[in-house]
């Protein structure tokens, strides 16, 4: 998958997930990685509709039904469903997305590019319980809870472009 392949893209910072190709010290999907970090970044700061579009800018890149896929589409529907909570207090909206991103997410390995994706499908069921748990939900990426910088927001400004 050329379309997949970018140079400059880093390491984890720990740990060896999911993506990571350990012995070519590079990662299979550089984009992907790309995306996560960012998507993920600006998840964590509350800027819940850019985060959307990094991982749906991504989305595009895979066919539908493989594990990038699913990842990118559940990751979509996790930032989606925060915006309509957060920003339309559409509760209602949230819990649709939230339960189609815990099915999409559902065969995904554990530490997925970086991403914990056992605390997203956790942080996805407690919302669904009480949207309250929202408010201090955030999405690990290489162990920490990275939030956003001004890189990430111009990253999503680049893919507008």
């Amino acid at each position: 998958m050329n379309h997949t392949q970018v140079g400059g893209v880093e390491p984890p910072d720990t740990g060896n997930p999911t993506g990571w190709l350990d012995g070519a010290e590079r990662w299979e999907h550089p984009t992907l990685r790309r995306a996560v970090v960012h998507g993920v970044r600006l998840y964590n700061g509350g800027e819940h509709h850019e985060s959307a579009d990094c991982f749906e800018h991504e989305w595009f890149n895979y066919a539908n039904g493989t594990v990038e896929s699913k990842f990118c589409h559940g990751m979509v529907q996790l930032a989606a469903g925060a915006y309509k909570h957060f920003y339309f207090e559409n509760d209602d909206g949230m819990v649709r997305l939230f339960e189609t991103s815990l099915t999409y997410l559902r065969d995904v390995p554990d530490d997925f590019y970086g991403v914990d994706v056992p605390a997203v499908r956790d942080l996805l069921r407690g919302g669904l319980d009480d949207s309250t748990v929202l408010d201090a939900g955030r999405v690990r990426l290489d162990g920490a809870l990275p939030t956003a910088r001004r890189v990430d927001r111009e990253f999503v400004e680049s893919i507008h472009d």
